[in-house]
């Protein structure tokens, strides 16, 4: 009874955590607060995130000083917070940071009554949850959020206590029991994605994957490549699996991925545009999150976009954590490219230095310029090194039948190379193995009823 008692507790806790997780209507109004070591400080990222759970943001309040263990804004602010909440009739408070479970408490305290407050982790948490339109995306959203309230449960509890306590059946060992059962489920379901992979691979189609932070100019730089769009690209498409990303980079937009057929260097490829990373997550959100990141794991090459006007500190620490992410999901270093953008708005010795920053942890670095289409060809030529490739020089009696299997040719794989003569055509090609191999059982066929 003690077992059940306890992950029907965590079942609560899970519950409540999604009853609070988002805003129910959009647009409520909120106002965001955020706290920095140094001048001047930005809202523009919260703002954003908030705007993404649905929130209308009515005011800001901005504080320059170290943090209060206390109130995290320190007491004065928090008055001018709260002043500022009722004079918005704000519903909400974001803070662009996390908040300790005795912070959140303590401004919960001070501020006018039903004011939810959301710290960074938690309102990401809220946006994941409204976004989850599978099973596997929705346990995801259950076990990040059970993994954010076990610390807070384990505050409400007594401390000199919580030692004897854990051994008989606590609250907060219900939720350990919830967090372990839902991670054994996530490891037991199938991949739906593999069976589309699979699919377009038989189809002949190279994957290549695009990862990175919001904002460095994924969607962007797949709107440059795609076959079927441009720059300015940004419709809809009724297919989920197909849908156009927007190029302004909206802030987890989807837990689905988009793709669109692009060719590279003469190969068709698949190329899929992932979530996008966010600033200042901590490493076990990130993970709980990093399967939506699966298509990584199954390409053929993986372009990691980083955003070139980040000071170099602030460069390297993205690509390492980006890269981390693909460890966790199996990405060969190898298959990696990494696109650094944005280099148009640098000078000469900052691109140089965020290069070498850049070179510093990741690899394959290309400098690239989406916006103006700079080095973009470079960035192909890596992309494309790293696809699978094989060459073959197939013979065929010249008659429709030769020609049906060089139209096809065309379609799959790169041509390099047809020759007409009088009594046979000779098509030299390269492209993926399975392609070439492919394309040799259709000449031998031809070559099969051309000889009987």
């Amino acid at each position: 009874m003690s077992r059940q008692r306890d992950q029907q507790s965590a079942r609560t806790t899970e519950e409540t955590t999604d009853e609070r997780g988002g805003p129910t209507n959009g647009g409520k109004p909120a106002v965001v607060a955020k706290r920095s070591d140094d001048a001047p400080v930005e809202t523009g990222e919260i703002r954003g995130l908030a705007s993404a759970a649905g929130y209308r943001v009515v005011d800001a309040v901005t504080q320059v000083r170290g943090e209060d263990a206390g109130t995290y804004l320190g007491s004065g602010k928090v008055g001018t917070l709260a002043d500022r909440v009722a004079e918005t009739g704000a519903t909400a408070v974001v803070v662009d940071d996390g908040l300790t479970p005795g912070q959140t408490t303590t401004l919960r305290e001070r501020l006018p009554d039903g004011t939810a407050v959301y710290d960074r982790y938690r309102l990401v948490l809220a946006i994941f949850a409204d976004q989850a339109g599978t099973r596997r995306a929705q346990l995801q959203v259950r076990l990040a959020r059970l993994r954010y309230a076990l610390p807070r449960v384990e505050k409400e509890s007594d401390p000199q206590a919580m030692n004897v306590a854990l051994e008989k059946g606590t609250r907060a060992k219900g939720v350990r029991d919830r967090i372990a059962e839902l991670e054994s489920k996530l490891a037991t379901l199938p991949d739906p994605a593999e069976r589309f992979r699979a699919e377009r691979r038989e189809q002949g189609f190279d994957l290549v994957t695009f990862a990175g932070y919001t904002n460095a100019g994924k969607s962007s730089l797949l709107h440059r490549l795609a076959d079927d769009l441009s720059l300015d690209s940004n419709d809809g498409h009724p297919d989920e699996t197909e849908s156009v990303s927007a190029v302004e980079d909206r802030l987890f937009k989807t837990l689905q991925t988009t793709t669109r057929r692009a060719t590279l260097a003469g190969r068709p490829v698949l190329a899929t545009d992932t979530v996008g990373f966010v600033d200042d997550l901590p490493h076990w959100l990130v993970e709980s999150f990093s399967t939506t990141l699966s298509e990584a794991a199954a390409a053929d090459a993986v372009v990691l976009v980083a955003d070139a006007a980040d000071d170099a500190e602030t460069l390297r620490e993205k690509l390492r954590l980006s890269l981390s992410v693909f460890d966790a999901q199996g990405v060969a270093r190898e298959n990696v490219v990494t696109a650094l953008n944005k280099t148009d708005l640098l000078s000469a010795a900052e691109r140089e230095e965020r290069v070498a920053a850049a070179a510093d942890v990741a690899p394959c670095v290309v400098p690239v310029s989406v916006t103006e289409g700079r080095n973009l060809d470079a960035l192909v030529a890596a992309v494309r090194d790293r696809l699978p490739t094989a060459t073959a020089t197939l013979s065929m009696p010249t008659g429709d039948d030769a020609m049906s299997v060089v139209s096809w040719a065309y379609d799959h794989a790169t041509v390099d190379a047809v020759e007409y003569g009088p009594e046979a055509v000779t098509l030299t090609l390269r492209g993926r193995p399975d392609v070439v191999e492919r394309a040799r059982g259709r000449a031998e066929a031809v070559e099969s009823v051309g000889s009987s």
